[in-house]
């Protein structure tokens, strides 16, 4: 099985900053508070694709350290 990243605003350091709305996940779905997405390799490579084409913002996601 590939790596799964998991994200998650809960997790994320750029939480509440000014940075949210623009981040590509808040971009592409509208999703409740609390709910993690999560995307396969493929899907990164395709957001990736889409970031460097200036069509969606780039993923700000951050996970914070434990």
């Amino acid at each position: 099985m590939g790596t799964v990243q998991t994200i998650d605003c809960d997790t994320c350091v750029m939480r509440a900053t000014a940075a949210c709305t623009d981040c590509v996940v808040t971009f592409i779905v509208n999703r409740e508070p609390g709910d993690a997405i999560v995307i396969d390799v493929e899907e990164a490579r395709a957001m990736r694709a889409l970031a460097d084409g200036g069509l969606v913002p780039v993923l700000r996601h951050r996970a914070a350290t434990r």
